[in-house]
């Protein structure tokens, strides 16, 4: 049985890992972390994610539940995730980590880290979207480049970065499958060019929008007809669910950075 840490734990994504770790047989919750004046704190994770009363509270200080061999599984925002990771580092332990929007230097540091201890950063754990991620390699490169490509994401309106990271995955993705440098090809923004779209350019849209948990598109485009590849996601359990599943993973792995392709077999 692995210990489990579950920073973010009052969260939306935080509620769903506390509540499905109780019907995890390979995995315990043994910490809650939230962030410095979080009106969660000290609150039972298990009360507060609706599954009764577990006897974890939920506390500020990392340092006091990361330990060695401990599996920390965080989805927050980069600056605590970064935060996080090091302290994993120093202790001993090991780390999920599906937060999104970091830097070209944090992922670099997020790299290094994964030299001394076994971590996995993903965009996205949802098992789904990760077969897309293979699925759209293929098809990027049997396409070629006789077909415009396009990538429309959609979430729910409390979503801070834009385009997603599955968004920027999918771009990185298709990029590297048809030999484009993303940083030079990528547009975000139409409104002000009054000129017609390039050849190679991988264009994304992001909408923000209610309660919409997330939908991603990539559509390839030519003169007659469009192939499109959609991941839509009802419920934010499918994340939870690969979340814990890269745990498992994880607990036994060693040193290195990994990706959800890892735990699902597809490098």
């Amino acid at each position: 049985m692995a210990d489990v840490v579950v920073a973010g734990a009052a969260g939306r994504m935080g509620n769903r890992l506390v509540a499905l770790l109780q019907e995890d047989k390979e995995l315990r919750l043994v910490a809650a972390l939230e962030a410095p004046g979080h009106p969660a704190l000290g609150r039972d994770a298990g009360e507060a994610a609706g599954v009764g009363r577990l006897t974890v509270p939920i506390t500020d200080d990392p340092e006091a539940v990361l330990g060695k061999d401990r599996i920390l599984i965080e989805f927050s925002v980069p600056e605590a995730s970064l935060a996080h990771a090091r302290l994993a580092a120093r202790q001993g332990g090991r780390a999920v980590i599906g937060t999104t929007g970091f830097t070209a230097p944090q992922r670099e540091e997020l790299a290094a880290i994964g030299r001394s201890i076994a971590i996995l950063v993903a965009p996205n754990m949802s098992v789904g979207v990760n077969v897309a991620f293979r699925i759209l390699a293929d098809m990027a490169r049997m396409l070629g480049d006789d077909y415009d490509v396009e990538i429309v994401e959609t979430h729910h309106r409390f979503k801070k970065d834009a385009p997603s990271g599955t968004a920027l995955r999918m771009a990185e993705v298709v990029a590297e499958a048809l030999g484009r440098d993303l940083a030079k090809t990528a547009v975000f923004d139409r409104h002000d060019k009054l000129v017609e779209r390039t050849r190679k350019e991988i264009g994304m849209a992001a909408l923000r929008s209610g309660d919409v948990v997330g939908e991603h598109t990539v559509s390839f485009g030519a003169l007659g007809e469009r192939l499109e590849l959609t991941h839509r996601a009802q419920s934010r359990d499918n994340f939870a669910r690969g979340a814990l599943r890269a745990a498992r993973f994880i607990a036994t792995a060693k040193p290195g950075l990994y990706s959800m392709q890892d735990v699902l077999g597809l490098t």
